[in-house]
């Protein structure tokens, strides 16, 4: 079954290490089948239940699944990139709205942060053994959690959003789960999920967030987590409502055991107030970078959620990286309690332009969505040539095929680096490339 490969070991985390060298090292190959539990154990000398944990943590971990009677196997290798993949690259004269970065010159100047931090890291440097979570960095996310409703919970620290998400997934999931994600969502979340060996359930969406019906439909479908963009919903722009917030409670409220996942994406760029879902029942984590106000390297994610889950994540961190770097926490923690970032004043910024595009859309019949932060979503009758086309008229736009599953055609427009003077020229560029394709005769 193994070929020459021989798995050795007579304690679980012996027997997994053993498996992982394996599949690291070539001679166990992605599919390949595992012996089964009992098997392996005679042939080690140990108890079943000994093979059974060992394969339980390869199974924690994504280096084997299992499909009840027909055994374990090697987890086939995850394709990671495969959505950013799907882009465009903007030729010289060609303006480049299709990134999905902020406004350079709406985030902090960092020289002043990194210049406090850095002395007070000369006085009293980090070291091993601290805990992973800076205190004022929690105290700080906390007070912010609470004025916005957010359930209380311990605080941790990731490295961005995703880092967040895929640590909570693989705590509390195990490869062939279901997992509930909107579409049209995040195409890094949506490539994430089947690279953890889960099995993504598409979820529509409209201006108000995800539509109640079809997060209950993915539930009864046997969905055991779902994700949910509070604001500014990559990326179509969507917020969730109070009134939609309401329904999605209720709808949550029949499943207690399904682990509900909340990203404000859109904090501190949006004016639009937050609705959370969570209630503080169950398992549940509420998720917020400072990626898109204070800039895309500071990776840095604050969550909180039920006591388990943080413990579980922040358990399994210290057996990888450790702690997220607490010199960045604390440059974090010098932006907030300066008021680095005027929400209000980006927010005002990222709207007009957004709405601008949008307005500027309508009067040219053209549908375009974007209640909230940086984008614009506009649905198209051809998305291959309406990316074509937007090229020909001198503009870069990302496909839709980035960010939907089962969702009709569309392109994204980033506005966050648009001027007053570009509305009026990339509306009617979109207008004429949202379109069918133009006619054409040949003789």
């Amino acid at each position: 079954m193994l070929g020459e490969y021989r798995i050795e070991g007579r304690r679980a985390s012996e027997i997994a290490a053993s498996v992982e060298r394996g599949v690291g090292g070539g001679f166990l190959a992605p599919g390949q089948l595992l012996p089964p539990m009992r098997e392996l154990a005679a042939s080690l000398g140990v108890n079943p239940n000994t093979v059974a944990a060992a394969y339980r943590t390869l199974r924690e971990r994504g280096v084997i699944e299992t499909d009840g009677r027909r055994g374990s196997r090697v987890r086939s290798a995850p394709a990671t990139t495969a959505r950013g993949s799907i882009r465009v690259d903007a030729p010289e004269g060609v303006r480049d709205v299709s990134e999905g970065s902020p406004d350079p010159a709406l985030l902090p100047g960092l020289e002043k942060a990194f210049a406090a931090v850095a002395c007070a890291y000369a006085e009293r440097p980090p070291m091993y053994g601290q805990a992973p979570v800076d205190e004022e960095f929690a105290r700080l996310a906390r007070a912010a959690f609470d004025a916005e409703g957010v359930p209380a919970g311990p605080v941790g620290v990731a490295s961005g959003s995703l880092d967040a998400i895929e640590r909570v997934l693989a705590v509390h999931l195990r490869p062939g789960d279901a997992v509930a994600v909107e579409d049209p969502g995040w195409g890094s979340l949506l490539d994430l999920v089947p690279a953890l060996g889960l099995r993504p359930v598409p979820v529509a969406v409209d201006d108000d967030g995800p539509l109640p019906d079809a997060v209950a439909r993915a539930l009864r479908g046997g969905a055991r987590a779902v994700i949910v963009t509070d604001r500014a919903q990559n990326p179509t722009g969507g917020c969730v409502s109070e009134e939609r917030a309401a329904a999605l409670r209720a709808v949550l409220a029949g499943h207690p055991d399904v682990l509900l996942i909340e990203d404000d994406h859109g904090h501190g760029i949006v004016a639009e107030p937050l609705h959370p879902l969570a209630d503080g029942a169950g398992r549940w984590v509420f998720v917020r970078s400072v990626a898109k106000a204070y800039g895309p390297d500071l990776r840095i994610a604050a969550f909180t959620g039920d006591p388990e889950t943080v413990d579980r994540v922040l358990g399994r961190q210290r057996l990888g990286p450790g702690w997220v770097s607490r010199l960045l926490q604390r440059t974090v923690v010098h932006l907030w309690s300066t008021g680095a970032v005027d929400p209000e004043a980006v927010s005002a910024a990222y709207g007009e332009r957004r709405d601008g595009l949008v307005r500027a859309l309508d009067r040219r019949g053209v549908e375009a969505h974007g209640r909230g932060g940086m984008n614009v979503w506009v649905p198209v009758a051809d998305e291959t040539g309406a990316v074509a086309r937007m090229l020909a008229a001198g503009w870069a736009v990302a496909p839709g095929a980035r960010f939907r599953m089962e969702a009709g055609p569309a392109i994204r427009v980033t506005v966050s680096r648009l001027t007053p003077g570009d509305i009026e020229p990339l509306a009617d560029a979109i207008a004429y490339a949202a379109g069918p394709a133009p006619a054409r005769s040949y003789g």
